[in-house]
C-alpha cells in the first residue's frame, strides 16, 4: 500500500509538470565549460577540511586542528574529526584561547598546528596569535567570517574581518593573508596556507565566509601527485660555525626562516616564549637595537613571500574600468562582467587571493585603468588599503546586510562607472 500510494504521488507530480501552464518561457541550460575528470559535490568547508588533510599528507606533518565550535566554522571540526587514519589529531577545547594555545603548542612540537573560527573569536585569539608571530611557528588560522560586530548576525555572511586579519595585534605583527574565493577554491586555499606557514615559519590567516562555507559547488578531484611538495627539513643539528651550538633564530637567507627544532632533539635545546630574542642566539634581549632588527626583519620576511601575479580578465584588452574584489564576491562580480561585455561594455576584473602580501604587479595593474571598483561586503576595507598603499582613487561599492551580492545589482552599479568612465 505504501509502494502504490508513493507511485501514484510520483505520477501525479510528473503528469502536473508536463500538463501545467505555469510556465510560458522554456529555458535551457547549456552544458558548462569544465575541465575533463572526476567531479563530487563539495561545500566549502567540506574543501577547505580536505585542503588540511592533504597538507598533513603532502608535509609528512601530523595536522592538529584545536577548535571552539562557533557558526558557521564548526563543520571543518566535524569534518577533520572523521580523518584520524591520516594522521588528524582534533581537540574542542573549552574556549577559543585554550583552542589557539593548543594549535600553538602542537606547532611548538613539530606538527601542523590549525585552529578555526569566525570573528569574535580572532578576536580572543589575536594574543596568542601575535605570540606566533614572535616564535616564528607555522599556525593556520582559518576565519569563516560571518556579519557582526559582536555576536551579530551568526548564520549571515560579512566581510568585514579583513582589517583584523591584517592588523588586530598589539605591537608590529605582521602575518599572511590570504582568501578563499570560492568552495572548491577552498582546498586549494588551504593548502596554499599551509605551505606559506610552513614554508616561511609564520601564522598565516585564511579567510573564508559564511557564503564560501555553506555553499556547494562541483569540485575537480585532485591528482594527488600534481599537488605541493610540503615536506619539512628539521633540524637535527647544531647550526653554529663552532659544530657544537644550536642558533634558533640563524635565519635561512632565501626564505629569513628561523630553523623549526623539535623539542627533545639533542643538541638542540632553546629558549622559548614571546619575549623579544636576540638575533641569532635566542637569548632574551632588552636591547633597543637589536628589538628593531627583529621587527623589522620580521616584516621583511612577510613582504618577502612571493606571491603569484595578479591576472586580469580583460578579453578585448581597451578597457577603461577594472573591478577588483576578494573572497566571496568572486561569482558575483564575474557574472556581472559577463553580462555588461554581453551588451557591449568592456570591462576588467582582477581578483585577489593574497591579501598580505599583496601581488608584486598589483600597482602596474591598478595604475593601467580610468577607473578601480572595489565591491565589498563591508564599509570599504580593502578599498582603503588600496587607497593608501597604491594611491588609487578607488570607488568602493560597499553593502552589509547579511547577504551576498547579487549579479543584477553588480550589473546595474557597473554600468554607471562605465558610461562615465
Amino acid at each position: 500500500d505504501l509502494v502504490a500510494a508513493n507511485i501514484a504521488a510520483f505520477k501525479a507530480g510528473w503528469n502536473y509538470g508536463e500538463t501545467t501552464d505555469s510556465f510560458s518561457v522554456r529555458y535551457e541550460v547549456k552544458p558548462a565549460k569544465m575541465l575533463p575528470g572526476t567531479y563530487r559535490n563539495i561545500t566549502g568547508n567540506a574543501a577547505l577540511s580536505l585542503g588540511l588533510v592533504a597538507a598533513g599528507v603532502r608535509s609528512g606533518l601530523p595536522v592538529f586542528l584545536g577548535a571552539y565550535p562557533i557558526t558557521p566554522a564548526s563543520d571543518i571540526l566535524h569534518e577533520l574529526s572523521k580523518h584520524k587514519k591520516l594522521g588528524v589529531v582534533t581537540m574542542q577545547a573549552e574556549d577559543e584561547i585554550a583552542a589557539a594555545g593548543a594549535a600553538l603548542g602542537a606547532s611548538y612540537g613539530g606538527a601542523l598546528g590549525v585552529t578555526t573560527t569566525s570573528g569574535p573569536g580572532v578576536a580572543l585569539k589575536s594574543e596568542t596569535i601575535s605570540l606566533a608571530v614572535a616564535l616564528e611557528l607555522p599556525l593556520v588560522i582559518v576565519d569563516v567570517q560571518r556579519a557582526g560586530p559582536s555576536t551579530g548576525l551568526p548564520t549571515k555572511t560579512e566581510q568585514a574581518d579583513l582589517n583584523i586579519a591584517l592588523h588586530g595585534r598589539h605591537g608590529e605583527a605582521p602575518l599572511a593573508v590570504i582568501a578563499a574565493r570560492s568552495p572548491s577554491d577552498c582546498f586549494h586555499a588551504a593548502l596554499e596556507a599551509a605551505r606559506i606557514a610552513i614554508t616561511y615559519r609564520t601564522p598565516v590567516i585564511l579567510l573564508s565566509d559564511n557564503y564560501v562555507a555553506n555553499g556547494s559547488e562541483p569540485w575537480l578531484l585532485p591528482d594527488v601527485d600534481s599537488l605541493p611538495d610540503l615536506r619539512v627539513d628539521f633540524a637535527t643539528t647544531p647550526n653554529h660555525d663552532d659544530g657544537t651550538t644550536f642558533l634558533p633564530y640563524l635565519r635561512d637567507p632565501d626564505t629569513l626562516a628561523r630553523p623549526w627544532a623539535i623539542p627533545g632533539t639533542p643538541g638542540l635545546e632553546h629558549r622559548i616564549g614571546g619575549l623579544e630574542k636576540a638575533d641569532k642566539t635566542g637569548d632574551i634581549s632588552y636591547d633597543p637595537t637589536n628589538h628593531d632588527y627583529m621587527v623589522r626583519t620580521r616584516a621583511a620576511r612577510i613582504q618577502a613571500i612571493p606571491v603569484p601575479d595578479l591576472d586580469v580578465d580583460d578579453p578585448d584588452g581597451n578597457a577603461r574600468v577594472l573591478v577588483l574584489g576578494w573572497g566571496s564576491t568572486y561569482g558575483p562580480i564575474g557574472a556581472a562582467c559577463r553580462a555588461l561585455r554581453h551588451r557591449g561594455h568592456p570591462i576588467a576584473q582582477a581578483h585577489l587571493r593574497h591579501l598580505n602580501p599583496l601581488p608584486a604587479n598589483l600597482g602596474d595593474v591598478l595604475h593601467a585603468y580610468d577607473r578601480v571598483v572595489i565591491p565589498e561586503m563591508n564599509l570599504g576595507q580593502l578599498a582603503q588599503v588600496i587607497r593608501a598603499r597604491h594611491l588609487i582613487d578607488a570607488i568602493a561599492y560597499n553593502q552589509v546586510r547579511g547577504l551576498p551580492f547579487t549579479a543584477a545589482e553588480l550589473e546595474t552599479t557597473l554600468e554607471e562607472v562605465c558610461k562615465n568612465a
